[in-house]
């Protein structure tokens, strides 16, 4: 029964990902701004980026649940959960601009999703080490290394009006820091360098089809 009852709860998880509002304890950053004035060709590409971001923090929730189904240390189950609250608060800033800006999320956030459990439920059966690797590689952030580039490449790209898209971006990169920075001090081995580049091919798929669809 155990068991069962992990299974619901992990379950449940995946469903208010998925469908539900996410929650958030910190504000909303930029909230407090005025929406700037951008022409429509502007908000569909603002609107885009923000989806991607959207589903990067789709991933996020998939991987870290993954990662803390079977993670055997308790320090870094908490990181790992901990990681995940911050990240459900990037799921409710990004799918909010997105609303703002009359975007949509992802059609395909059951498959993106899907796939990212399945990558952290692997990454805990391998070891904690190999499973905190995910976060960190080469005394930098793997899984967040990748994010944070990626977020810097979208402030890059935003209008320069946008300050309340640009807020919510620079937020998120900060936190990401932090989650490699805790990864380090957790002990994290460094991923194998196939490992590497097979993530880096799957992100770049990931956010490519995501802009679209």
């Amino acid at each position: 029964m155990a068991m069962l009852d992990r299974l619901i709860t992990e379950f449940d998880r995946a469903l208010r990902t998925l469908a539900a509002p996410a929650r958030t304890t910190r504000p909303l950053p930029g909230a407090e701004l005025p929406e700037a004035e951008l022409d429509e060709a502007q908000r569909r590409q603002v609107g885009a980026l923000m989806r991607v971001n959207h589903v990067g923090e789709i991933c996020a929730q998939a991987l870290y649940q993954g990662q803390a189904l079977t993670c055997r240390d308790p320090s870094a189950r908490d990181a790992l959960r901990h990681a995940a609250v911050e990240e459900t608060e990037h799921l409710n800033w990004t799918a909010s601009r997105m609303s703002e800006l009359g975007s949509r999320p992802s059609l395909l956030n059951p498959l993106w999703y899907g796939g990212a459990l399945a990558i952290g439920v692997t990454a805990g059966i391998v070891g904690d080490r190999w499973n905190l690797g995910f976060l960190v590689e080469s005394g930098s952030a793997e899984t967040e290394k990748q994010v944070e580039a990626h977020l810097q490449s979208h402030l890059d790209r935003l209008p320069p009006a946008d300050q309340k898209s640009w807020r919510i971006l620079e937020q998120m990169r900060q936190d990401e820091r932090e989650h490699a920075h805790t990864a380090e001090r957790l002990g994290a081995a460094e991923l194998p360098a196939p490992v590497r580049l097979a993530m880096r091919a799957a992100s770049r798929v990931m956010t490519g089809v995501a802009y679209y669809i």
